[in-house]
């Protein structure tokens, strides 16, 4: 059935959505129905566009637009053998004016129909859409950032999956093909962005929307070179490679912001410049090399300058991840091996990034995940120094920690963290540590500060620690000999009473390992009579376990 494109019908149509924001529901409801029961007529799309197109009434537009992108993500995509949702003729109009009507529109409604697009460019692009890429570069030369960023966050929806799609003919066919119309206009627009950073680098809200393109830039530059390095990136390597550098040594007092929280559009556009640098240190390194020491050189005096204020956890983590990407690869050794180097690396990005940080947000752990890695890459060739320039900072730390236990608990849990990323060499799921570091004693670290903390009677002091403890014996549990693990076991099943959602859970996730640890002849580790004095006592504190409530999370 084909509805027209009347104003009757548009009439129609806004009283429906209007009702579809109602909060009672027995007026939301049937408007629901009636919407999904005429999703099927032919020109529905097209009503709805033109709604959000021309409607006075800017709360319909919105929901115009947010009803638009889901109909098309419901019924674009052709099934076979089931019938086509859409009419071809709807389809050939909504694609002939949608990138129109994206970028003329205000930002809420820019965004619904980016959106669009890329769910309609996921299924026809490039053979059903042949045109979409020369629209979209002719609107760079529009010099209306508005609609330049509308392009850019559009290009970057549809071109993200290049980073993670298996190599095929068809891949790199269409890499080929959007290369070919989108990497120059891509390189001037770029080079344009810049120049205008530096004319307007005293206007505060012309540099925001400047740096929100060179951020979706960036991450264009990310997924079009992910596959592999395209010829006219290597030619262009320079332009890319310098204006990259610039802008990562760039501090603009105007873009700092005052959230600890929230990452700026500084950290944002830096944070990808490190994971640009990292793609291309790790993938073209022969190509890269010349550009390399200038990045490392910058990446680390970001780090020493960036503070531990929750905003920069991104930036600082891939900054890591990069210095860890380059430090393990052979030709790039040269520029660790002084002890100097190791040594600062070790005190001033590894050791601060340990730190426990009482705000476990959203992003737990990034910078000590990052900080591991780094410990790991730096093993690889210069195990013994690094072992040795960290025993010495695991031996401060516990002596400030001793000093004053109530006070300096987080010192020893970065020792722990220390000790366990510098001894883990390789590990799996089902056994653990497989290959440790020979120059880390893990019995004597276990036996001196980790039975200590699971032996004192207070099960809920110190809930880091304790998960720290428990962990280190989940994950050493090959290293440590069996009658120091029989001796835990008590300890751990003591713990399955820890108000700690964390440490009870861990308790009995360590439990549940060592139950299922093999002897030499694959019979269990643990006889069944070593086991049976702790069953009775293990049976009862699970059970108490399970009437904990779940909701008291200690830290």
């Amino acid at each position: 059935i084909a509805m027209e494109l009347s104003d009757a019908n548009l009439q129609t149509l806004t009283e429906y959505l209007k009702k579809t924001l109602d909060p009672d529901p027995a007026i939301r409801r049937p408007a629901e129905k009636f919407l999904e029961s005429v999703e099927g007529n032919q020109n529905y799309p097209l009503l709805l566009l033109t709604l959000l197109e021309k409607s006075q009434d800017n709360v319909i537009k919105v929901c115009a637009s947010v009803t638009f992108k889901n109909y098309i993500k419901r019924n674009w995509r052709i099934v076979e053998d089931e019938p086509n949702k859409i009419c071809e003729a709807d389809r050939v109009a909504i694609k002939a004016n949608i990138v129109h009507l994206m970028l003329s529109s205000p930002e809420q409604i820019q965004k619904q129909l980016s959106d669009a697009i890329s769910i309609i460019g996921r299924e026809d692009f490039p053979q059903k859409w042949p045109d979409l890429l020369t629209e979209m570069v002719n609107r760079f030369q529009s010099g209306d950032f508005h609609v330049i960023n509308g392009v850019l966050r559009t290009a970057h929806s549809l071109f993200k999956r290049y980073r993670h799609e298996f190599k095929s003919n068809e891949l790199w066919t269409e890499i080929k093909l959007v290369l070919d119309a989108f990497a120059l206009p891509l390189t001037n627009l770029f080079k344009a962005t810049i120049e205008l950073c530096s004319t307007h680098a005293n206007d505060a809200s012309a540099l925001r929307i400047l740096f929100s393109s060179l951020i979706l830039i960036s991450k264009l530059f990310y997924s079009l070179n992910f596959q592999d390095l395209p010829e006219f990136f290597e030619d262009n390597m320079e332009t890319w490679m310098n204006n990259f550098h610039t802008l990562l040594t760039l501090d603009n007092k105007l873009l700092q912001t005052d959230d600890e929280e929230e990452a700026g559009l500084l950290e944002l556009l830096k944070s990808q410049i490190c994971d640009n640098a990292a793609l291309y240190a790790q993938k073209y390194d022969e190509e890269f090399q010349r550009y390399l020491p200038r990045f490392v050189t910058a990446i680390w005096n970001l780090l020493v300058t960036t503070g531990q204020e929750v905003k920069y956890d991104l930036l600082v983590s891939n900054a890591i991840q990069f210095l860890a990407s380059v430090c393990e690869r052979p030709h790039y050794k040269n520029l660790f091996e002084d002890q100097n180097t190791l040594t600062s690396i070790c005190e001033k990005v590894i050791v601060p990034n340990m730190e426990f940080r009482g705000n476990y947000g959203k992003n737990i752990d990034t910078r000590r995940r990052a900080a591991c890695d780094l410990v790991r890459g730096l093993c690889k060739f210069f195990e013994g120094p690094v072992t040795g320039i960290f025993s010495g900072y695991v031996n401060s730390m516990l002596q400030e920690y001793a000093k004053n236990p109530s006070v300096n608990w987080k010192h020893k849990d970065a020792a722990i963290y220390l000790v366990t990323s510098l001894a883990s060499k390789a590990q799996t799921q089902k056994h653990g540590i497989t290959q440790a570091n020979e120059l880390v004693n893990l019995t004597e670290f276990f036996v001196n500060h980790i039975l200590p903390d699971l032996k004192s009677a207070n099960v809920n002091e110190f809930p880091v620690l304790k998960a720290d403890g428990i962990k280190y014996i989940m994950i050493f549990r090959n290293q440590v000999p069996k009658e120091h693990l029989l001796v835990s076991i008590p300890l751990l099943i003591n713990h399955l009473q820890a108000e700690s959602i964390v440490v009870h859970t861990y308790a009995a996730h360590a439990l549940e390992r060592l139950f299922t640890m093999r002897g030499p002849n694959n019979t269990t580790l643990f006889t069944a009579a070593e086991i049976a004095p702790f069953v009775e006592i293990l049976l009862t504190n699970l059970f108490k376990a399970l009437t904990l409530p779940a909701t008291n999370v200690l830290f």
